[in-house]
């Protein structure tokens, strides 16, 4: 067989992942055309079908998922190693992927990051916001944010942020209207702002917790979100009451604009950890990152 198209691997590897020629000939720069015909000669040289096309989508052959799970580590061990020598040039550089939620970035990671980021110009950071939890070994991030307790045990986890809390808040005047909750279970006959856990699929069940007793609630309401922040400014507008990060909402609780309600039902969680393989803690570029949003009392 002819000598390896190391090219034609990872033009394969980024429809593999993308599932999409379109997507793929987008993400590398190229016509869809010339990517097409490059994964026709890599099939061809192979002997082997990798990828089977509609008009949809493109999905990988038995053969093709063999391949992708033989090349990806081996490609990111490569670009690994590649990153590694860099730390002979004067300054760290390289391209940092992490995965995190908007809370993550806006409460936490990007307060650190914008203060160190210009003394380092040759490091390039892609902050990818999503409240998914991604495999970032398969999906090509350097690191993630999550949680302590949703971080998996075989990755390097290392805190980033002090614990925090969700408070349930509303408008004066919802309060007004409908009265004020003294217990958890009392929003049940409230009107309440929904979270969506894209992960899981489901809606999240509020976690209260007072002297030893937890509590969870399912509650209902007109509005279902994915994001803190946007369930602020239908709190803030009178649709209800909403469960979110105590620190994305206390200038609205300064103002008056909201008011908390179940202060004392309201139990604290891990903070954030950035969590990573292990094979990334050598990488100059990348130990300016960590050392940078490592959480420090």
């Amino acid at each position: 067989m002819p000598r390896t198209d190391f090219n034609q691997l990872t033009w394969f590897q980024v429809v593999a992942e993308e599932r999409s020629f379109t997507k793929a000939a987008a993400k590398l720069g190229v016509a869809q055309s010339t990517l097409s015909h490059t994964i026709k000669q890599l099939e061809a040289r192979m002997g082997i079908r990798l990828l089977t096309r509609t008009t949809r989508n493109v999905a990988l052959t038995t053969a093709g998922e063999r391949l992708l799970q033989t090349i990806t580590p081996r490609m990111a061990e490569i670009e690994d190693e590649i990153a590694a020598l860099m730390a002979f040039r004067d300054k760290p550089s390289g391209s940092i992927r992490l995965t995190l939620s908007d809370h993550a970035l806006e409460s936490v990671v990007w307060p650190k990051l914008k203060t160190v980021l210009s003394a380092y110009p040759d490091i390039s950071v892609e902050l990818i916001l999503d409240s998914t939890f991604r495999n970032i070994v398969e999906e090509g991030f350097d690191a993630g944010v999550r949680l302590g307790e949703s971080v998996e045990k075989d990755m390097i986890a290392v805190r980033i942020g002090p614990d925090w809390r969700l408070v349930a808040v509303a408008s004066p005047a919802y309060i007004e209207a409908h009265g004020m909750p003294e217990h958890p279970q009392d929003l049940v006959r409230h009107v309440c702002i929904n979270m969506r856990h894209e992960t899981a699929g489901g809606i999240y069940a509020w976690e209260f917790e007072k002297g030893g007793q937890d509590l969870r609630v399912r509650v209902n309401g007109q509005l279902t979100f994915n994001n803190s922040y946007a369930m602020i400014d239908a709190a803030v507008n009178g649709y209800g009451i909403g469960y979110v990060p105590e620190n994305i909402v206390e200038r609205h609780l300064a103002s008056g604009s909201l008011v908390q309600v179940l202060d004392d039902w309201s139990p604290f969680f891990d903070g954030y950890f950035l969590y990573y393989p292990s094979r990334r803690q050598n990488l100059p570029a990348f130990k300016v990152i960590v050392d940078a949003l490592r959480h420090r009392d």
